[in-house]
């Protein structure tokens, strides 16, 4: 828990190893938290926003909301938790992004685009977890 857990929490990293983020930087440290600052590409399109977490170390839980940026609306929580198999890591995430001129099939298309983005994002995780491990 404790390895999968910072992993999660060391966002800077996060470029490293998934493709899709161009970078990730903390602007603020908080008592509870950070707020950073993320640059990704979606089908080619820059978006950026600034994010709030707040990490919960004792139930493992992350929650987190766009500050500013590129979202009209973005925030979700990340929990994790031990099971027999190992470590369950669920990524929940809220979010609307109105594009101008963009019709029901490109809204339909952000929300798959996301969804395989979260789980990118998990498989990533997973991944480099396991390359640090053997």
């Amino acid at each position: 828990m404790e390895k999968v857990y910072a992993l999660a929490k060391d966002v800077e990293r996060f470029p490293q190893f998934m493709p899709d983020l161009e970078s990730v930087a903390v602007l603020e440290r908080l008592p509870t938290g950070t707020v950073t600052e993320w640059v990704a590409r979606v089908q080619g399109r820059k978006i950026r926003w600034i994010e709030e977490d707040e990490w919960d170390d004792v139930r493992r839980v992350c929650t987190f909301r766009q500050r500013s940026g590129d979202f009209n609306k973005y925030a979700g929580v990340w929990r994790f938790e031990a099971t027999p198999e190992g470590i369950r890591t669920s990524l929940e995430v809220e979010f609307e992004l109105d594009i101008p001129l963009a019709g029901a099939l490109l809204s339909s298309l952000l929300k798959v685009l996301m969804r395989k983005n979260c789980e990118s994002m998990l498989a990533a995780l997973k991944g480099r977890l396991e390359a640090t491990a053997s």
